[in-house]
Order: structure tokens, then sequence, then C-alpha cells
């Protein structure tokens, strides 16, 4: 493509809805990523035992999930 090309494309929403109107449109593009969670997480910088950390990846897939339960579970003043 060259600049007069570009200079007439238009947005890809802007085509859908010129083709498929605006609802249609709508319900065909997705958001992208993740959906945004009801309680986000904050990341943290941990210095830990190597051998714990071991034990920890071996228990498999979701350890850090695991581990963020037990910590939660244990923190002062958890419900």
């Amino acid at each position: 493509w060259g600049p007069e090309e570009f200079a007439k494309a238009s947005p890809f929403p802007e085509v859908l809805a010129e083709r498929f109107g605006d609802k249609t449109a709508q319900e065909m593009i997705r958001p992208r990523g993740r959906p945004k969670a009801a309680q986000t997480k904050v990341p943290v910088s941990l210095r830990i035992d190597a051998d714990t950390l071991q034990a920890w990846k071996a228990t498999g897939k979701g350890w850090q999930t695991r581990m963020a339960r037990v910590l939660c579970e244990q923190a002062p003043g958890h419900r």
C-alpha cells in the first residue's frame, strides 16, 4: 500500500458498521484480553528460600494461586 491507499482506508469497526450495521458490528468485535477480575492482584517481589519455592512449584500448575490462598488464610486479621 502507498500513501493514497492509506489515506482512503477506514478503521475496521467503521467498515463493519457500514456493511453489517452498528449492532451487529458491536457483537462481532469482542474486547481483547482476559476479562477484568472483580478483585485485582498486585505484583510483588518476595525473597524466599529456594527449596520452599521448589516445593510450591512441585505442586503443579496453579501453585501461585495456592500460595496466595495460604498467605491470605494466614494473614493477621483474616476472617
